[in-house]
Order: structure tokens, then sequence, then C-alpha cells
């Protein structure tokens, strides 16, 4: 999943960039709110994790502009403000959840997995099409009888793929699921991955629409 952060103070930003793409998110870092905003209005982002004492944009400036046109990108909004009056004026602009830093990164990937959950529609911590599970907590999958740990890059195709089972995605989709501006992107990746997956869960597992993508199948 594709995460954009946004965080003017250099070390939380890149010690936070660094454990989410340990934890197998692809990630887009910006420095201000105005910057936040064009990208928001140009590139596809699975969820946002927002500062809100920020440089020539305020963070809650960038919630109030995202809610108004309608956007409904799940944010967390990460922040020293403390005070009860700005965790109400932050969840009542539009923010799907409020962390006070200093913050646990554990606690932050757990909430962030929550709202990624809910935005694909799903209520069980585990991520399924009946056929397909994935647990995002460990990364485990498991396809009938069969049970494996993914990597980082094929845990992400494939939950790409299951909050999303019966659609078609592709091979740009993917990619920018997978993948964050400064990381290349070798041709053959996505087909990398998904035979990595295949080997380890068995050909079925993922379906490919020739010519269109790929899919996992939605449970009948």
């Amino acid at each position: 999943m594709r995460i954009l952060l946004v965080e003017d103070d250099r070390m939380i930003g890149e010690a936070t960039s660094v454990a989410l793409r340990d934890a197998a998110y692809a990630v887009d870092w910006v420095q201000d709110g105005e910057t936040a905003l064009r990208v928001l209005d140009n590139q596809e982002h699975q969820a946002v994790l927002l500062d809100l004492g920020l440089p020539k944009r305020d963070g809650l400036e960038v919630l109030r502009q995202l809610r108004a046109s309608n956007n409904r990108l799940p944010v967390i909004i990460v922040t020293a403000r403390d005070a009860v009056e700005d965790r109400i004026k932050g969840l009542d602009l539009g923010a799907d959840d409020y962390l006070v830093k200093p913050f646990d990164i554990n606690e932050l990937l757990a909430r962030l997995r929550a709202i990624i959950r809910r935005q694909g529609g799903q209520a069980s911590p585990v991520l399924s099409n009946g056929i397909v599970s994935l647990d995002p907590a460990t990364r485990e999958a498991r396809h009938g009888d069969v049970q494996c740990l993914l990597s980082a890059r094929e845990f992400a195709l494939l939950q790409a793929l299951l909050l999303r089972p019966g659609t078609i995605l592709t091979r740009s989709e993917l990619e920018e699921r997978i993948y964050g501006w400064n990381e290349e992107v070798e041709s053959n990746a996505v087909d990398f991955l998904i035979h990595g997956i295949r080997k380890k869960l068995g050909s079925d597992a993922i379906k490919n629409v020739r010519g269109a993508g790929w899919m996992v199948a939605r449970n009948s």
C-alpha cells in the first residue's frame, strides 16, 4: 500500500519512512502543506499520515481542503498537539484517527492497518476472499492447507489484490501500490513477485487476465 507521509521534522520523517518501508508500505514523504495538497490532487495513495504544524499550509487546512473536495482518503493525524480540543477539531474535520507524538511505531502500524482494512470494507484483521487469506500483522498467507510467510513486496502486492477481490489491477496500478517515488521499478518486477507468491501458495492463488492485469477471485 502506498502512504503519503506529511511531516516537516526531518528526523521523524526519516525514521517513520524507514519503519513504514520495513513494514512493506511504499512511502512518499513531503514536508509542507502546499506540496501535500498538490500531491493529493495528482497521485493516488491509500492513506495519509498528517502532521499539523506544517510550513506553508497547516495540517488542519490540508485536511479541511481534502474533505471539502469529497476525498475520502483515510487520514491519521500524527502530531505533538495533545490538547483534547485539538483532537476534537482534527476528528471533526474528517481525520480517521489521531496519534500524539512521541508514539510507538508499532501502534502507528496497527492504526494504519485498521484504517486500511476499513477502507477495503473488511472488519476482520485477516484479509480474505474466502480462498486466500492474509494476516497484515504477520505477513502470513494461507491458501487451502498451505501457509507461508511472504516477503515485504509479495505481501504488498497480495494485500492490494485482496482489498479489492474480483477487481483487475493493471501492472501500473500494482506498481503504484508497491513502490514509492524514489524506488526504481524494473520492467518485470510485478511478474517476478506474482511468480514468487504462486510458487508459495499455488498457481491459482492469483489469476492473470490476459492483456488486462491480475486479480484474486471474489468469493461467491
